[in-house]
């Protein structure tokens, strides 16, 4: 097969779409964007230019892409070296045009799923055994161009040329940190961002019923953890209700029964209300939080507060001094029990998802720093938390030790990574160099 990727075909001109090709032609190679109609192409094209952000940073950029369908010009994938499928995400859509993909390419191709969570064995089950060989998934983060994040994943009779290729391609070339991911529902970083969100949400509603406002839930849920300033419920009001529900239906059916996840597959019974009178967030206008317009024309932020059913007046919440660091979760108050009850949570079940999701401490810490800001991933948190006083913390309250804690304590070591980062714990406890960033 090739072992280089000059030139690119993108099936779907939505937003992951327009993402992954205006970054390519930003990058000045050659790019074949297929739409399923005229109309969707000239939309497609439109939101390349004038989409929020932009697809591309120079206009002129522009004329690297070839717009089409699918049905007058597919034929012409046999011309280029990486064809990336990013249509709904929906199996059976994607299996029809795998197989309308398949006889078209060129020997030496690669080609991939663009998937936030679809299991690419169900994508390939029953497919030709060239397309078994030559296919992974390359889940790109949004928006593209500005999100660090790519995921790679291999199905179990992928080439791991393919993935180098990959690898060097979108890594190289297109300047993305490649994390290295296995075939599981919803990957490494939605796998684990959604538990901590959809797990929050439910540790959220208990301590607003003990106390805690929602202010403080997202002031505590941002800096002093080292999550981004959104919050909790700032997040999920970006991302939406209705998403966060599909997720949750997603883990449902493909979660074991076994996993931690599957306590938190549905969303708790005041926000499943928001979700179906539509407040789902800011695509909705009002979601967690809303804008509301002054008779004198100025806008104050509202919240609806969970507790009383009703909108109010969102009041900045300032934390104190003992609860604006990390040490926020180890300290014993109500506001650090409840910031000890999320984070511990997350951090256990990203703990025991090793090797499952991924091969190393590694590739889950950068998927986190990447794709979730998070300015720590789970295993750097309880590097800097201290091993011992974690693990303490998890004996006294009678909480199982996850995989790689267990690995850690046996080993004798008291963290996961040492030398400046230069070196991490592996399942084998011990020590391996650090890949470089």
């Amino acid at each position: 097969m090739s072992h280089d990727i000059n030139s690119v075909v993108v099936i779907g001109g939505g937003t992951m779409g327009t993402g992954i090709a205006g970054l390519c032609a930003q990058t000045d190679h050659p790019v074949l964007l297929l739409e399923i109609n005229d109309e969707a192409k000239e939309k497609a094209k439109d939101r390349i230019l004038n989409g929020r952000p932009p697809a591309v940073d120079d206009p002129d950029k522009v004329k690297n892409i070839t717009f089409g369908t699918i049905d007058d010009d597919l034929s012409a994938i046999a011309d280029y070296d990486w064809i990336c499928e990013a249509i709904v995400e929906d199996l059976p859509t994607k299996r029809t045009i795998f197989e309308k993909l398949e006889p078209l390419r060129k020997e030496g191709s690669v080609i991939s799923s663009n998937t936030s969570g679809i299991l690419l064995r169900e994508i390939t089950d029953g497919m030709p055994e060239r397309l078994r060989h030559d296919i992974a998934v390359t889940h790109f983060f949004n928006p593209v161009k500005i999100m660090r994040l790519i995921e790679l994943i291999p199905g179990s009779e992928t080439n791991p040329e393919v993935i180098n290729t990959l690898a060097a391609f979108v890594g190289g070339k297109l300047g993305k940190g490649v994390v290295y991911a296995k075939d599981t529902v919803n990957f490494i970083g939605n796998r684990i961002g959604c538990f901590w969100m959809m797990s929050g949400l439910h540790y959220a509603q208990d301590s607003l019923s003990a106390g805690i406002s929602m202010e403080q839930v997202d002031a505590l849920m941002s800096q002093p953890v080292g999550l981004p300033p959104t919050g909790l419920y700032g997040l999920i009001d970006l991302i939406g209700l209705d998403v966060m529900d599909l997720v949750g239906k997603n883990l449902a059916t493909n979660l074991t029964a076994d996993d931690k996840g599957m306590e938190y597959v549905t969303l708790p019974g005041p926000i499943q209300a928001m979700l179906e009178r539509g407040q789902i967030g800011r695509k909705s206008g009002a979601g967690f939080y809303r804008m509301h317009k002054l008779d004198d024309g100025s806008r104050r932020t509202e919240i609806f507060d969970l507790i009383n059913n009703e909108w109010r007046d969102s009041e900045k919440f300032k934390l104190s001094d003992m609860h604006s660091t990390l040490e926020v979760i180890m300290t014993d108050d109500p506001a650090g029990n409840f910031a000890w009850q999320i984070m511990s949570n997350t951090l256990c079940y990203a703990a025991d998802l090793v090797p499952e999701i991924s091969n190393d401490v590694v590739n889950v810490d950068r998927a986190m720093r990447w794709g979730y800001a998070w300015n720590r991933g789970p295993f750097e948190i309880i590097d800097c938390l201290g091993a011992d006083r974690f693990i303490a913390r998890l004996s006294h309250t009678n909480t199982q030790i996850p995989k790689m804690l267990k690995v850690l304590m046996e080993s004798g070591n008291n963290s996961f990574y040492v030398s400046n980062g230069q070196e991490y714990l592996g399942q084998d406890g011990k020590y391996h160099a650090t890949p470089p960033e």
